[in-house]
């Protein structure tokens, strides 16, 4: 793959892959209330080794095949969001393995699935493969197929497969009142990309192509001070906050005005601009939230991310020590009470 020194792909200056799309990126979700319901008629597993499936679901699959080893299941693929071949190749590899991050676990094989029109031009569908090849490798597996059909609109992504150790999971459930929150990247992919300036734009996807590896890898050498972990995409930092806090029965508190973001995104939230994807999770939480937030933070929690970072509840002195290395920063804190989400 051809890249700038900035980490963004060259090439295909005349190729716009987002004029192939109606919408990209996790923003091309189904709502999660919706999913929710659907779901909830899927029959439940009786199987003793599937240990972490639908009944409740959480970011990946996790079967036990041994004492020691769990398989780490996932697949998550969208249409472009970005214009060029490589660049959306790399971010969807790295949103897909995330969820094999957020659960704790090591990326080993992955497989594409990928969809195309007909006339879709061929080097730039090799363009894709490539950079997210790279991108599996990065994270420590290795693309060993896939399946490519015919499609009006190009989508892509893969079904990545991990290991971790069974007693050893992260999970959306454990977080304890008193616990700090906390998220290894910026927010703001949705809003930027939508309205930002070609240089603001420039350092979204340069996040979004950023593995979670390294933040899950801390984690696992945190041990015990890490009590619940997931990882923001397409519902953004409130609709994933409040499923941690639905799951572990506690509140989960925002601190708006100290987000992090990406270069523009707060300017933008604050100007009015709105995400496709920001009413739909809006609705999700219509009766879980509280608010006091001003429109603009409100906006950024709403904001529906891509290859988002990892938010995890952790002991507040595990916290002291995590934020600000890395990228790591405090979102806000968990509190006892009924579950809610909070933003302040």
């Amino acid at each position: 793959m051809s890249t700038t020194t900035s980490g963004l792909a060259a090439g295909f200056d005349d190729l716009r892959l987002t004029e192939w799309t109606s919408c990209g990126g996790c923003a091309a979700k189904w709502g999660a209330a919706l999913l929710k319901d659907l779901v909830a008629d899927f029959p439940v597993s009786t199987d003793p080794a599937l240990l972490v499936g639908l009944a409740p679901f959480d970011d990946a699959a996790i079967y036990r095949v041994s004492d020691d080893v769990a398989l780490v299941s996932t697949t998550d693929f969208f249409p472009p969001l970005v214009d060029h071949p490589s660049d959306f190749g790399a971010i969807a590899a790295a949103n897909a393995c995330s969820d094999v991050f957020a659960m704790g676990g090591r990326v080993v094989v992955a497989i594409n699935v990928a969809a195309f029109p007909e006339h879709f031009p061929t080097d730039a569908i090799a363009a894709i493969f490539e950079a997210a090849a790279q991108v599996v490798a990065e994270a420590g597996g290795s693309v060993a197929g896939g399946h490519t059909i015919r499609n009006p609109e190009p989508i892509f992504g893969l079904a990545v497969q991990g290991v971790v150790h069974p007693d050893k999971v992260f999970r959306k459930s454990g977080a304890r009142p008193g616990d700090t929150l906390v998220l290894s990247k910026p927010v703001g992919t949705g809003l930027t990309l939508a309205q930002g300036s070609a240089a603001e734009m420039a350092e979204a996807i340069i996040g979004m192509r950023r593995l979670n590896r390294q933040a899950a890898e801390t984690l696992v050498a945190l041990g015990g001070g890490v009590h619940a972990v997931t990882d923001v995409t397409g519902y953004g930092l409130a609709g994933h906050g409040w499923e941690m806090a639905e799951r572990s029965n506690v509140r989960a508190v925002v601190d708006t005005t100290g987000l992090v973001t990406y270069a523009g995104a707060r300017r933008i939230a604050d100007a009015g601009h709105r995400t496709g994807g920001d009413q739909r999770n809006r609705d999700y939480l219509a009766d879980h939230l509280d608010s006091s937030a001003g429109p603009g933070g409100e906006a950024l929690c709403f904001d529906p991310q891509t290859s988002g970072g990892l938010l995890a509840a952790l002991d507040p002195a595990a916290a002291d020590d995590l934020i600000g290395h890395d990228g790591w920063w405090r979102v806000g804190e968990v509190a006892a009470g009924d579950p809610a989400l909070l933003l302040r």
